[in-house]
């Protein structure tokens, strides 16, 4: 990860198939396009590898959270069950559409809480919006007997997850919705771009129409469809479709590099009795683009993430004091500080994230350090790292 690191001709080719034509955009300008639809050919490829009945490909992995909770009817005052580790992409979406972001703590998986989820349930929750950061999954059976049992959505935002599986089942088609992001950082990269997947035929067709202006795409002159409801402009371009298409055909490749890499530096890792690894839950299988791990304090975390910045150990993170990614520093969220006025729901539904308490989370993500597993690596250069991994590890505990 990210998949960027190894471009190569067979991106050039689809891009250049796109150039030839001069048609970017993916709808419309048939008689000039010489039999190329990428956005089609994207989506048709995605439904096949992760074993769903539809896709539809937007302009990015917050347009897919976006749109998916707009294609299931979420809307003003609808909550929306989220967690507290996640990029800010995950509020955002639903801030979009006047529905509330509902915080809840996450546990040793780094993603949603069961036992929060169910706590966090009122009359208003419609969705329940697991996270699958860093590679790894949520409890999705946990969270899909609490969904099935109050009459909840399960959204899958697995846009940090592609290529893992939970139960057999590739990440994002376990619930009743699914989302993926083709971002410059992502596994698999479009430049900009995402997706939605899903088995629900209705949700499907409302994500068509919503991510096109409400157009119905009924016939072939656009100028004449007509516009069931309305919508806004969340689509993809030919270019970056045509993009994600080569990187999907290497995703294998990818997963495979990444898996090798992981298992050198866990193995690594493991030789530091001290430190533990976040938890999979039964039946699932990472991606591999992360190996996250904890420190028996936050004291020594702190300590730890820094003295590999030190050892040029590049790529890791320490999520507790990321401005992106983690609560503490949401103070748009909290502050509730837009450029325009927020919804009437919001600003009387959302709870106060000054004085929440999320003890449960702080104590799993301050101890957390994420570290990236890059493509461009050799093996000899990941054994190189593991072993300075290990070394900075023993002597920040010999040392504290």
């Amino acid at each position: 990860m990210p998949g960027f690191e190894l471009f190569g001709e067979e991106e050039k080719k689809q891009v250049n198939d796109v150039l030839e034509t001069g048609v970017l955009m993916r709808y419309g300008f048939d008689g000039m396009r010489n039999g190329q639809w990428k956005a089609k050919e994207f989506e048709k490829a995605l439904t096949v590898r992760m074993q769903s009945k539809h896709v539809q490909m937007v302009s990015s992995g917050t347009a897919a959270l976006t749109v998916a909770l707009a294609s299931a009817g979420i809307g003003a005052g609808d909550e929306v069950i989220m967690p507290t580790f996640t990029f800010v992409a995950s509020f955002e979406s639903i801030l979009a559409l006047g529905a509330v972001p509902i915080l809840v703590d996450v546990d040793d998986t780094l993603t949603l809480n069961p036992a929060a989820v169910e706590k966090a349930i009122t009359s208003r929750t419609k969705v329940v919006m697991p996270v699958h950061m860093c590679g790894s999954m949520a409890d999705l059976k946990a969270l899909k007997a609490i969904c099935d049992t109050h009459n909840l959505l399960l959204l899958e935002d697995a846009c940090q997850a592609i290529g893992g599986t939970f139960d057999g089942k590739p990440l994002g088609s376990y619930g009743d919705l699914g989302c993926f992001s083709f971002d410059f950082v992502k596994t698999i990269t479009s430049g900009e771009g995402g997706a939605v997947i899903t088995n629900n035929k209705k949700y499907y067709t409302n994500a068509d129409h919503y991510s096109d202006h409400g157009h119905d795409h009924v016939g072939k002159d656009r100028g004449a469809e007509a516009h069931p409801f309305l919508g806004y402009n969340y689509r993809i371009s030919e270019l970056h479709a045509a993009v994600g298409i080569a990187q999907l055909g290497r995703l294998d490749t990818f997963l495979e590099k990444q898996e090798q890499y992981y298992n050198i530096i866990r193995k690594g890792l493991a030789t530091v009795s001290e430190v533990t690894f976040r938890a999979v839950p039964d039946g699932g299988v990472e991606n591999y683009s992360f190996i996250s791990f904890f420190m028996p304090t936050q004291e020594l975390a702190e300590n730890a993430h820094k003295a590999l910045g030190s050892a040029g150990v590049d790529a890791c993170f320490y999520w507790f004091n990321n401005n992106w990614h983690y609560y503490k520093k949401w103070n748009h969220l909290t502050n509730k500080t837009s450029l325009g006025k927020l919804p009437k729901e919001v600003q009387e539904q959302l709870p106060d994230y000054s004085t929440s308490d999320f003890s449960l989370s702080d104590k799993w993500v301050s101890r957390n350090i994420s570290c990236l597993i890059k493509l461009s690596w050799t093996a000899e250069e990941v054994e190189i790292r593991a072993q300075n991994m290990v070394k900075t590890l023993k002597s920040v505990l010999v040392n504290s």
